[in-house]
């Protein structure tokens, strides 16, 4: 920051986003500290000019083309270009009357905030409450859900309310006369943000802080609401060899490790391993594919997982993608899979891969299970390739279950440092898909199934329960505790089922039984 300092004096320039402020009401103002041309340093001013202490506060705003976010400090960032959200940091989550906050960021390109927003109303002021009138209502929470209704509770503010008034946007979703609200008639698995006012004979009060919940109904494919799932592997190793049709009971979905690349760009190809074969005593393809059938037979799915460590599937333009779906759609067809992992630790070409797990598909039809098993590196932001892809294929994605092993240290969505083999480590990382695009039902926590099956995060099953308690119900925690639970959190998965059978299935055996006791 020295350099930048350097660089042009740390002179406030207030820009497009600053507001004047409204008395009475929380605002948000913008300034632009340095600014080199190529890029500049942001800061926002929080402004508590209300006779409440605000608890919790969160800034909005869009940013034109060309101009993105960089490094921040003092917030945390829970949302992707070219919107942006910062929400407070533990230690400035609360700004008493009279009070500010300032959070900054580095810029790049020659744009600036627009559209801004301070918990949900108008960074210049969120309106004030009416001389004599009601104050504006506590920040509200979802405390019920179903797949057609939310169920808001929040606190009174000061005065003596005739009612309330819940708002999606502009418009009046619910009233009532208590600190509690249902909101009906919503679409299910739909996610909405609402804010109350208060009101009586005098106004209306200005808006509580929002609140954003999602109906419940979504689509979980043709697996449980939380599952397991488990690599079997298709080469030999220090790991027990098995026959598909081994495969513990406990396990929901099967990936089949690994589909091969080819010559041709985004060609796959699948055989048995010719070491396996013999290891096993003469496997032929003819009973892999009866093994399918007799998993599908137990209610399990079987995918193939294209890429690994080894795996150098190529997918960088229409014609390679078009390549992918034809190939799998044949081996699909061939073997029976239900579906797909994307495992290419070589790197992922966002567009081209959505374009390829479309054309899929089309092909296979909607039940096609999607899943990807990304290394932790490429979960850290929404700016990662990986990450693009998740919330490209959004609509049409399984599960993403990330490798939280082999990775060393890394950041957790409050910005710490945080270790692997921790409870600590799987919440906090989960946390950062959680609050950037991805449902609940769309994050399992991937580890290794005992010793020798992973240089690094190795932990013990118990562990894993521990971080799934975490997330699904807010107990169990480490030093990290999210903001919110997750109780639609998908479940697990492991590196390997052949690992764990060495191990002695104590990987399956300890949590499987949780995710059915998950909420």
């Amino acid at each position: 920051m020295a350099v930048l300092a350097a660089l042009v004096a740390a002179l406030l320039v207030p820009v497009a986003a600053s507001s004047a402020r409204a008395d009475g009401t929380p605002t948000a103002t913008f300034a632009k500290v340095s600014d080199w041309g190529s890029g500049w340093q942001g800061q926002f001013t929080l402004t508590n000019g209300s006779s409440q202490t605000v608890n919790g506060w969160k800034v909005a705003f869009d940013l034109p083309s060309g101009t993105t976010v960089g490094s921040y400090w003092d917030a945390l960032l829970t949302s992707a270009p070219p919107h942006y959200t910062f929400t407070n940091r533990d230690y400035n989550a609360s700004i008493p009357p009279g009070g500010t906050v300032t959070f900054g960021f580095l810029g790049s390109g020659s744009g600036a905030p627009a559209n801004c927003t301070l918990n949900g109303a108008s960074c210049g002021g969120g309106g004030t409450n009416p001389p004599g009138g009601p104050g504006a209502p506590g920040t509200p929470s979802v405390s019920a859900r179903t797949d057609t209704s939310l169920t808001l509770t929040w606190t009174a503010g000061t005065g003596t309310p005739t009612g309330y008034r819940v708002y999606e946007g502009s418009t009046v979703a619910a009233t009532g006369t208590g600190t509690t609200a249902t909101v009906t008639g919503l679409a299910a698995c739909s996610t909405h943000t609402y804010t109350v006012r208060a009101y009586d004979a005098n106004g209306e009060s200005a808006a509580s802080a929002p609140v954003t919940g999602t109906t419940t109904g979504c689509a979980t494919g043709p697996l449980p609401k939380h599952f397991l799932t488990g690599y079997w592997q298709d080469f030999v190793n220090s790991a027990k060899p098995l026959r598909l049709a081994d495969v513990p009971n406990e396990y929901d979905l099967v990936a089949v490790a690994f589909g091969d690349a080819t010559g041709k760009p985004g060609e796959v190809a699948f055989s048995l391993d010719p070491g396996l074969s013999s290891a096993l005593g003469g496997y032929t393809d003819a009973q892999f594919k009866a093994d399918i059938a007799a998993l599908h037979a137990r209610g399990k799915k079987v995918i193939l997982s294209v890429g690994g460590q080894n795996g150098t599937v190529q997918v960088g333009d229409a014609s390679s993608a078009a390549t992918f779906a034809s190939s799998m759609g044949r081996i699909i067809s061939a073997y029976g899979f239900d579906g797909v992992d994307i495992d290419l630790e070589n790197g992922v070409n966002p567009a081209a891969m959505e374009q390829a797990l479309r054309a899929l598909r089309s092909q296979v039809g909607a039940g096609l299970i999607i899943t990807m098993a990304p290394q932790t590196i490429d979960m850290q932001s929404t700016g990662a390739s990986y990450f693009q892809l998740a919330l490209k294929i959004k609509d049409i994605l399984t599960v993403v279950h990330t490798q939280f092993y082999n990775s060393g240290a890394m950041l957790g969505c409050d910005q710490k440092v945080y270790g692997q083999g921790s409870v600590d480590f799987m919440t906090a990382l989960a946390c950062i898909q959680l609050q950037n695009g991805l449902r609940p039902d769309q994050v399992a926590l991937g580890l290794p199934a005992g010793p020798g099956a992973a240089g690094g995060g190795v932990v013990p099953p118990s562990m894993v329960n521990s971080a799934l308690d975490c997330l699904a119900r807010g107990t169990n925690c480490g030093s990290f505790k999210p903001s919110q639970t997750y109780p639609d959190i998908r479940g697990a998965m492991t590196w390997s089922i052949n690992w764990d059978v060495t191990n002695g299935n104590g990987f399956a055996k300890t949590v499987r039984p949780h995710l059915d006791a998950l909420p």
